[in-house]
């Protein structure tokens, strides 16, 4: 096989990309990623998709281990990712410092860009949090959801609403151009997620796989994760 075939949350798909060169020339394989919601990932796994490695949330991966999709001795941490709001490039940035920041600045809002709402690590998080913010009737109809983050933040550059915003992964939201970064949610209103990588019982490229994880795991890479948006596994 020419490819090794990875199922991602598109929260890695920065930091497998600037890696992808040093891997190819380490092991002449191309990488075949399909970036997307980490359920919407998962499902296709469970269907059988072929695919040597998976990098999904902590949670996620462990429950795959379980279900023996994922060999367990294989699995390894890449980092922390934020959940975090966007606005156009050129737009003010929007400053919440607490819930009730966050709220007035939803309300606000004439636009709001999100990935799946029942898929994506993001998007169940942004959900929940119009529901604890008491808003989420108030601003159902300018609900934006897009099937990923990136797919949402190439949507909200494009966007010619007045007052848009966006909530999405960091990393997500650091690789499209078009759109900056504004700021973390609030204290009470955050989220920070764990991203794992495991090999597939079934991989057909394993060593190679296995390859890649310690590329993004290694001390040499922390430059390149901390770029991607990931903070160290450490903090």
């Amino acid at each position: 096989m020419t490819s090794l075939n990875i199922l991602s949350g598109g929260a890695a798909h920065g930091l497998v990309a600037s890696l992808t060169p040093r891997f190819k020339a380490e092991t002449g394989l191309d990488i075949s990623g399909d970036y997307g919601a980490v359920g919407a990932m998962a499902d296709r796994l469970r269907q059988g998709q072929p695919t040597d490695l998976v990098i999904l949330t902590a949670a996620l991966l462990a429950k795959l281990a379980g279900e023996t999709l994922i060999e367990p001795a294989s699995i390894r941490d890449l980092g922390l990712v934020e959940t975090a709001l966007a606005v156009r490039a050129g737009d003010p940035k929007v400053s919440v410092r607490d819930a009730a920041d966050l709220r007035a600045a939803l309300l606000a809002a004439d636009a709001i860009f999100v990935p799946d709402i029942k898929a994506s690590t993001a998007g169940i998080h942004v959900a929940s949090v119009l529901q604890q913010l008491g808003i989420a009737d108030d601003v159902a109809a300018r609900l934006r959801v897009f099937p990923n983050g990136a797919t949402a933040m190439r949507q909200l550059a494009q966007s010619d609403a007045q007052r848009p915003i966006g909530c999405t992964q960091v990393t997500e939201i650091i690789t499209v151009e078009g759109v900056e970064l504004s700021g973390a949610l609030p204290g009470g209103c955050d989220l920070a997620t764990m991203y794992t990588a495991g090999v597939t019982v079934h991989a057909a490229n394993a060593n190679p796989a296995q390859l890649l994880i310690g590329l993004m795991t290694s001390a040499d890479s922390e430059a390149l994760r901390s770029q991607a948006g990931f903070l160290s596994v450490r903090r």
